[in-house]
Formats: structure tokens, C-alpha cells, sequence
């Protein structure tokens, strides 16, 4: 058995109001890092008092800053969670035992979604509206993050895992409604500004088509319809979440930079 160390890096923008119930539940890591991307309340002190090891900075696009969170990192395997997530004792436990006797260089999470306090199990993985797991535990230096303002694209040069941990992590991913749409406006002009940057800008017909067939898949194929109306919100978003982006791309003066909170 190796004796392998473990970081668990948080990278965060604001995010005050639930860094310290993800900061408590990280007590049994080796070190803990905050990245503050300009942040102006009072995330700092609270990661200090959680003993982190702080990177201050100002970042336009995600995928530099958690890059810089992953290189500032000194253990032999970095854990990636967001300010929004809980880590469980039983998970905890698993990553522990895991890293120790490793079969992999890389590992994926299941996540727990919760809109407000209630559990949504269906639904997720339409787009940027929620996802069912992550590349969230990997040895340092085989995972990198790219370019794009919006979920930038993942380099994974080490072994993958073929199966998910057994104990997930707890995501608050909305704390309501009006949240998920006030996300879905942000997304699609990030989503936007890249199509634009990429010239990748279709027409608003293939957009439309997009709108219909991502709701069906996401509605009926990944049965978010078993979870009543947050399951209609989780299809509808995804759904609008490409088509919004095309409208946007083609009529909205768009920023130069950008990134998702």
C-alpha cells in the first residue's frame, strides 16, 4: 500500500454563501487549495479559516484558472469539487482507499443533484444543465482543462477508470427555478461568444431542430418526466440552452470575455 497524499481543490468565484459547507466536509484531505478568482465577499476569510492554501488572481476564461489551481496543487492526487458540492464521509472513505491502492490514473464521480432541498436522480446530462458525473479525481498532471468560456473541453493523458465510484457527490446544483434560468441566460452568451469565436454559428432552423430533439432525449430518453415539473425545467433548459445560443450568436453584441459561475 502506497502512501499516496491527496489535495482537494475548490476554485470559486463568490461564492460566499455555500463555500463553507463544501470547506467542512474537507477536513480529511492532506491540503485543501482555494482558488479566488476576484472575489469581493468574504470567501477569502473563509477559507482561511479552514486552513487553505490560498491563489489569488483574475482569470477571463475557466479553463486557465482551474490549469493554475492544478499546478499550485503539491499532492500526489488532486480532487476537484465545486463550491456547490459536498463531499460524504462514505465517499470520502472510498477516494481514501482508492488512491492508496490505485488501479487508475483518473476517476469518475457520481453526483447527487439537488434542486432547492429535493432530490432530481433524472434528466441530467442534456447539455450544460446538470450532469451525472465528473472526471473529478485524477493523479496530477494527467488532467488539463481547455479554452472555452463555457465547460471547456477536458485532456485526459492517463488511464481512465471504466467505473464510477460507488458514493456520490451531493451537488446543489439550483437552489431554485429562477436560478436555473438566470444560469440558462449566462450559459448561452458564453455558449455564444465560443461559436462565434469558433465559427461554428449555424443556422437558427439546425438550432431549432437541436431545441426538439435535445427535449425529447432529455424529457422522455433520460425519463425526466418521472420527476414532475423540475424534470420539464431540466428538459427545457437543456433544450432552449442551443437554441438561444445560435439566436444570441446571430443578433447580440457579445462580450470579449467571460466564463460560467
Amino acid at each position: 500500500m502506497s502512501n499516496a497524499t491527496l489535495t482537494a481543490l475548490v476554485v470559486i468565484h463568490n461564492e460566499a454563501a455555500v463555500l463553507e459547507d463544501c470547506l467542512k466536509r474537507l477536513d480529511w484531505v492532506d491540503e485543501l487549495v482555494v482558488v479566488l478568482d476576484k472575489c469581493t465577499d468574504e470567501s477569502k476569510s473563509i477559507a482561511k479559516r479552514y486552513n487553505a492554501r490560498l491563489l489569488e488572481g483574475s482569470w477571463e476564461i475557466e479553463g486557465p484558472r482551474r490549469n493554475t489551481g492544478i499546478a499550485f496543487c503539491r499532492s500526489d492526487w488532486i480532487l476537484e469539487v465545486d463550491a456547490d458540492e459536498w463531499i460524504t464521509p462514505e465517499l470520502a472513505a472510498e477516494i481514501r482507499t482508492t488512491i492508496q491502492q490505485p488501479k487508475y490514473d483518473v476517476y469518475n464521480l457520481k453526483i447527487a443533484n439537488h434542486i432547492g432541498g429535493k432530490l432530481v436522480t433524472h434528466g441530467w446530462g442534456g447539455g450544460s444543465f446538470g450532469k451525472p458525473g465528473y472526471i473529478g479525481l485524477f493523479r496530477k498532471g494527467v488532467k488539463s482543462w481547455g479554452m472555452q468560456r463555457l465547460h471547456p473541453h477536458l485532456t485526459v493523458t492517463g488511464s481512465e477508470s471504466t467505473v464510477d465510484l460507488e458514493n456520490p457527490v451531493i451537488h446543489h446544483i439550483y437552489a431554485d427555478f429562477s436560478e436555473m434560468l438566470q444560469r440558462l441566460d449566462r450559459y448561452t452568451t458564453l455558449r455564444a461568444k465560443d461559436l462565434v469565436d469558433a465559427n461554428e454559428v449555424t443556422s437558427l432552423g439546425n438550432a431549432f431542430r437541436k431545441f426538439l430533439s435535445r427535449f425529447y432525449k432529455v424529457y422522455f430518453r433520460r425519463s425526466a418526466y418521472k420527476e414532475g415539473v423540475h424534470g420539464f425545467m431540466i428538459a427545457i433548459c437543456a433544450a432552449l440552452y442551443p437554441l438561444i445560443s445560435i439566436i444570441k450568436a446571430h443578433y447580440e453584441e457579445l462580450p470579449q470575455s467571460g466564463k460560467a459561475q
